[in-house]
């Protein structure tokens, strides 16, 4: 597959679970992946030499994409060694869970700034090269927790349902200069954070689920990469749920 043979993507948060499928994904395609990463930079290195051992191409560069001037370089950078940025997907996130009564202003913050404000960053600071050229695709990682809402999450739940709201807006103001600006909206899925739950929690959490399994990484990536290709240049302030049909 080649549908992305010139096409430059940046991966926030790509060294692992589904930042690390979807940089795989677009690499396959044909992509020249970035991938960002926080603190991982073994992890960010073994997606690259997978990437490279496959015949893709790809590099890493380190980033706390919620600080203003590290997003800014990110693209800089990226900008500076390859002319353009084609693809800009924003896939950074913790959790820092609690009920809101012992939840400390500090993880709300946290949860904010790594989701919601780094998304802002980092498509302001692309979405100038992407109209100068007058192409982009920008996909935002949401979450069925922003849609549906998850007690124990009114941090995360509003990051990313402020993730939505940003989507929208955005693909309104950059349309005009063929910029396509859309989500992906995960549900429960496999990565190495949660397949380690007991069985009996993982059996009671699919019942919410109507195809009654958990996704899995590459789930999210193939609707990422179909966001990101030409087949999709008539979609843009899309929310596409990817959860088995637990937001419907």
């Amino acid at each position: 597959m080649s549908q992305l043979a010139d096409k430059i993507a940046v991966v926030t948060g790509g060294s692992r679970g589904i930042g690390r499928a979807i940089a795989l994904e677009l690499a396959k395609r044909g992509a020249h992946v970035v991938v960002n990463y926080h603190s991982h930079a073994d992890a960010a290195q073994a997606v690259v030499d997978e990437i490279i051992a496959n015949g893709g191409r790809a590099n890493h560069i380190q980033a706390d994409v919620s600080d203003e001037a590290q997003a800014q370089q990110l693209i800089k950078e990226t900008t500076t060694a390859h002319g353009k940025i084609d693809i800009l997907v924003n896939n950074a996130g913790i959790t820092r869970d609690n009920v809101i009564m012992m939840m400390k202003p500090e993880d709300f913050d946290a949860v904010i700034n790594t989701n919601l404000r780094s998304t802002w960053l980092c498509a302001k600071a692309a979405v100038r090269s992407m109209m100068s050229k007058r192409y982009g695709r920008i996909i935002n990682i949401t979450s069925v927790s922003g849609i549906m809402g998850q007690a124990g999450q009114t941090n995360y739940s509003a990051s990313k349902a402020g993730i939505i709201g940003f989507t929208k807006a955005l693909a309104r103001e950059v349309a005009s200069r063929g910029i396509t600006v859309n989500a992906v909206a995960p549900g429960f899925v496999l990565t190495d954070l949660t397949k380690n739950l007991p069985e009996e929690l993982t059996t009671q959490l699919n019942t919410f689920i109507p195809l009654g399994r958990w996704g899995e990484a590459q789930d999210v990536a193939h609707a990422v990469a179909f966001l990101a290709s030409d087949e999709a240049s008539y979609i843009t302030g899309h929310v596409l749920n990817v959860d088995g049909g637990m937001a419907m």
